[in-house]
């Protein structure tokens, strides 16, 4: 089957951009011809299974969900593209896609830009619904609303990450036709348990082998330093809770800094975005952050989390973080709402009865989640042990990026 993956940003960092990759990765070794349509400048750097890329030309504007910085690019927010930006965006991402023909499928990140550039390039096509696009663009915006509609009438098949995003799919364009639930997946083989010491070691040698980044003026790129800081760090074995995600404040890190002043351990804080200042502001003695890493940081990290937290205050899709660190064997623990309490149900099901309790906390709830931090931690080594195990099954079982990529191909046939 000759598939056309189309996304209209990079393939590092995000979620939408690691679906991307591993789905690039997983149908083409399973023998399809996969090409990738980006804007990913340095595809290189990843392993996409032998798929092939294309960096379409897009007229210098970028529509984007949430505000960042893309080099060469300007990014511009979906919702204040005019009529004409937004056509000629289209066009010309339809054209790159017109160019790799003949194509048996256009596979399509996003409601918006994603369905728009499928339908224009008359091939047909899937789209995958995630929750930036709904959630930060298109809710409450009838035009853009309306739009997403029309484009994603035509569509074989759309794909939802979750039951929460199938429910707000529904709200944000209304009644749509031949929606499957999906869930996004993680690289099992990548994300491990591993002993401390050697996790400890391999994260170091990782670190060592980042690009300088004086003054750490590119947010994309991790700190500055960040070998000799990670080793103190880890000099000491007090218990250690990781979040790693953009610094935004609908994340809620807030919220784990005011529980984890009641808690014996430190937090170790990976990621970028505009909230990371009044965030350093508001972080508890002994926190470390260390600026975006890559997955070939994280899958070392989070064999040294003692517990991985997800405090989003505002919904999520799915909840890929606590996904990974499951595989990793590091018990997550989210909050309970939207696409998160979905995993929380599915680490439930692996965990022994006396402590399924202990997946998720009430959103926003400071005393909650510092009280079951507290109960993970005072755990015996042996019972911690046990429910990494069980995180790692629950991961396995559900979220392999091998069962993900087979199952969005079943709805419109493997050709």
């Amino acid at each position: 089957m000759r598939i056309l993956l189309w996304h209209g940003y990079l393939l590092g960092g995000t979620g939408s951009n690691v679906y991307t990759r591993a789905l690039a990765r997983e149908w083409s070794r399973a023998g399809h011809d996969v090409v990738v349509i980006c804007q990913e400048p340095d595809p290189e750097r990843y392993d996409l299974g032998g798929a092939k890329v294309l960096r379409p030309n897009i007229g210098g504007l970028l529509p984007v969900f949430v505000l960042d910085r893309y080099e060469g690019v300007e990014a511009k927010l979906l919702q204040d593209f005019t009529r004409a930006e937004r056509d000629r965006y289209v066009a010309l991402n339809a054209t790159a896609l017109c160019t790799q023909v003949p194509a048996d499928l256009v596979f399509a990140n996003h409601v918006l830009m994603g369905a728009a550039v499928a339908y224009a390039s008359g091939l047909p096509f899937a789209v995958k619904a995630h929750g930036s696009e709904l959630e930060y663009s298109m809710r409450g915006n009838e035009d853009l609303a309306a739009w997403g509609r029309e484009c994603l009438a035509s569509a074989e098949a759309v794909f939802v990450g979750s039951e929460h995003i199938r429910d707000v799919l529904e709200e944000v364009v209304g009644h749509v036709d031949r929606v499957h639930e999906v869930p996004p997946g993680v690289d099992v083989e990548e994300f491990h348990p591993a002993s401390r010491g050697d996790a400890l070691a391999r994260l170091l040698e990782e670190a060592r082998a980042d690009s300088a980044n004086p003054a750490n003026a590119n947010e994309r790129q991790p700190d500055e330093g960040n070998a000799s800081r990670l080793e103190a760090f880890f000099a000491t074995d007090r218990p250690t809770v990781v979040y790693f995600g953009k610094l935004l404040y609908n994340k809620g890190v807030h919220v784990l800094f005011e529980a984890l002043r009641s808690v014996d351990a430190r937090a170790l804080i990976v990621g970028f975005g505009d909230y990371r200042q009044k965030l350093e502001q508001l972080a508890p003695p002994g926190t470390l952050f260390t600026g975006p890493l890559e997955h070939r940081h994280l899958v070392h990290l989070l064999p040294l989390a003692d517990v991985t937290v997800v405090p989003s205050i505002f919904p999520e899709a799915f909840g890929m973080v606590a996904a990974e660190a499951a595989a990793a064997g590091s018990p997550p623990l989210v909050a309970h709402h939207s696409g998160l309490a979905e995993i929380a149900e599915g680490l439930e099901a692996e965990y022994p009865a006396e402590h399924r309790h202990l997946t998720s906390f009430a959103t926003g709830d400071v005393a909650d989640l510092a009280a079951k931090l507290d109960e993970l931690l005072a755990l015996t080594a042996e019972a911690r042990a046990e429910l990494g195990a069980a995180a790692r099954r629950a991961a396995v079982r559900r979220w392999s990026w091998t069962s993900v990529a087979t199952r969005l191909l079943e709805p419109i046939g493997s050709g």
